[in-house]
């Protein structure tokens, strides 16, 4: 028995590396290279009335950036205590591994983001003159003029808090391996709600929430791949055999 998604092959490498990488590249060429940003953010900031009126919204600013933050921080200290929970509960061996993988996988992804976008420089859109700004755009590779205040949007934190829940993909595999896709719907639901509510509020554009969502998938799949001996023991564990071994 062996812990999903099986296997190290060709397989593997083409649904999980290949084909995940080509599409990030691809939508992000459209969103950066094509204007596919500005494109979104011109209907939305038109459809507010050229304005962010969403900006200070109870829906958007209260519910999906504050309380948001707070339900991703609350889910995280809620595995963490059934983790705790597990290492004193044989019943709840099979869980440790998966469970220490979720909440390692969930905090690097969170972490490897807030990293990038502390040296990115890239500013918000409701920074530019473009949305009622009063900042010229610079992209990621361009030198920023002297006096430009530091920009602090990209890649996106929020949506990148929701994206880090794709780990679930992995941790299901290891613990319930049919609910696995399930899983990782439910991250990609949890970062395309937080990130389409920061980009009504003009805080960010589509690019910066598909480059947290390409990091987070990037984070999880190789926090699974060192973790992968242990989440391997725990599927024989929940099988009923080997020893009991706690991660």
């Amino acid at each position: 028995m062996d812990v999903l998604p099986r296997g190290d092959g060709l397989r593997f490498a083409l649904t999980h590396i290949v084909a995940p990488l080509l599409a990030f590249a691809a939508l992000l060429l459209v969103m950066r290279w094509l204007d596919g940003d500005q494109w979104i953010a011109d209907r939305l900031y038109a459809m507010q009335g050229g304005r962010w009126a969403l900006r200070d919204a109870f829906l958007t600013q209260h519910v999906m950036h504050t309380w948001g933050r707070g339900f991703g921080i609350a889910l995280w200290l809620a595995a963490l205590a059934t983790w705790f929970v597990a290492r004193h509960r044989d019943d709840m061996a099979s869980l440790r591994a998966p469970l220490a993988y979720l909440l390692v996988a969930v905090v690097l992804s969170v972490l490897c983001v807030a990293w990038v976008k502390s040296w990115s420089n890239m500013d918000c859109p409701w920074d530019l003159v473009r949305y009622g700004g009063d900042r010229p755009f610079v992209g990621l590779w361009q030198v920023r003029p002297l006096g430009l205040e530091r920009g602090a949007c990209f890649p996106a934190g929020h949506a990148g808090g929701g994206y880090a829940w794709m780990a679930l993909y992995f941790f299901l595999g290891a613990a319930r391996p049919r609910w696995r896709w399930a899983g990782l719907a439910a991250g990609i639901g949890l970062g395309l709600a937080f990130g389409i509510a920061q980009q009504l509020r003009g805080a960010h554009f589509a690019s910066h929430d598909l480059s947290a969502a390409a990091i987070c998938w990037a984070v999880a799949l190789i926090t699974w791949r060192v973790f992968r001996p242990a989440l391997v023991r725990s599927r024989w564990l929940a099988a009923g055999f080997g020893p009991e071994t706690k991660a």
